[in-house]
C-alpha cells in the first residue's frame, strides 16, 4: 500500500513572507520613512532617522532609493528632505475620491458656470506644474489639458499665481535651474519682464496669461496654500483668447481668486496674511 503524505494543518506556507523577509522589513522600514516625512512635511536625515527608530546609514540608503523613484525629494541647499511627486501619482486613486481633487472639482464647477470656460486644477513639480483635474466648458472651442500635462511656471497662468506667491529668492533659484525658455511672443524671457507680471499677480491675487505658452489661448490663475501658508497648486480657468476680453479679465480674476481661497480652506490650508 502505498505510503500516503500527510498534509499540514493550518495555513499554507508564504513564500514571500518566508523567502524574502529582508525585502519586506525593507519595506516596512521605507512607508514608515514616508509616513514620517507626510507629517513633518520637510526633515532632515537625522531627524526622519529618529522619528522611525532608524540607524542613519539605513535610512539614508532607504531615503536614496525612495528619491530615485521620485517618491522623495531633497533640497540640496538645507539638506532636508521632502515627499515626491511620484507618491501623488501612486496615491491619484484615493485623490480621486477624496482632497484636494475632490474639493477642487467642486470648485471648479462653480467656476465653470460663472465664467463659461474651462477650470483647471495643478500642483508645482519644481519649476513646473502639473495639471491633475480639468472641467470643460461646452463652448465647442476650449482648452485641454488632460492630467499629468506639464507647462513650466512662467508660461502658465496658475504657474505665476504659484511664482508670486513664493519668496523671491525662492523664484530666481527655480528659474536659474531651468532659464526663461520663450513659446509665444508674449512669453516673458526676461526677468524684468516677469518680476514685473508677478508684482502685478501678487498685488490682485490672481494672474493673467495672454498667450505666452499657445497663441490663441489665455488663462487666469489663483493660488491654493497648504496648511502652513505656502503655495502648492493653484487653480485657473482657460479658453480663447477672443472670449477673455480686457473688459471682462477683472471679473474673471476675482472670480478665480475666491475659488482658490475657498479650495484653500477647505482642504485646511492656510491663507497669506
Amino acid at each position: 500500500m502505498a505510503e500516503q503524505v500527510k498534509r499540514q494543518r493550518g495555513r499554507p506556507r508564504n513564500p514571500f513572507r518566508d523567502a524574502n523577509a529582508n525585502t519586506l522589513q525593507s519595506l516596512d522600514r521605507a512607508l514608515s520613512l514616508l509616513k514620517a516625512l507626510s507629517l513633518s512635511r520637510s526633515s532632515t536625515l537625522t531627524d526622519l532617522a529618529m522619528i522611525a527608530g532608524l540607524p542613519a546609514p539605513t535610512a539614508h540608503r532607504i531615503l536614496a532609493t525612495l528619491q530615485v523613484h521620485g517618491f522623495v525629494d531633497l533640497d540640496e541647499a538645507r539638506q532636508e528632505y521632502s515627499v515626491g511627486l511620484e507618491a501623488f501619482r501612486v496615491g491619484s486613486v484615493f485623490l480621486k475620491s477624496k482632497g484636494l481633487t475632490e474639493i477642487g472639482l467642486l470648485a471648479m464647477r462653480k467656476l465653470v458656470e460663472a465664467t463659461d470656460e474651462t477650470a483647471n486644477l495643478a500642483i508645482a513639480d519644481g519649476h513646473q506644474v502639473v495639471f491633475i483635474g480639468q472641467i470643460e466648458t461646452g463652448n465647442p472651442i476650449r482648452a485641454f489639458f488632460p492630467p499629468g500635462t506639464r507647462t513650466p511656471m512662467h508660461a502658465s497662468g496658475t504657474g505665476k499665481a504659484i511664482l508670486a506667491a513664493l519668496p523671491r529668492e525662492t523664484v530666481v533659484q527655480l528659474l536659474q535651474k531651468t532659464g526663461l525658455a520663450g513659446f509665444t511672443d508674449h512669453t516673458h524671457v526676461t526677468p524684468d519682464a516677469l518680476f514685473a507680471d508677478l508684482d502685478t499677480t501678487q498685488e490682485r491675487g490672481w494672474s493673467f496669461d495672454c498667450e505666452e505658452r499657445f497663441i490663441g489661448m489665455s488663462c487666469v490663475g489663483s493660488a491654493i496654500y497648504d496648511e502652513t501658508g505656502q503655495p502648492v497648486a493653484g487653480v485657473s480657468i482657460s479658453g480663447p483668447s477672443n472670449r477673455f476680453d480686457p473688459s471682462r479679465i477683472a471679473d474673471f480674476g476675482a472670480t478665480v481668486k475666491d475659488a482658490a481661497e475657498e479650495i484653500t480652506r477647505l482642504s485646511g490650508g492656510e491663507l497669506p496674511r
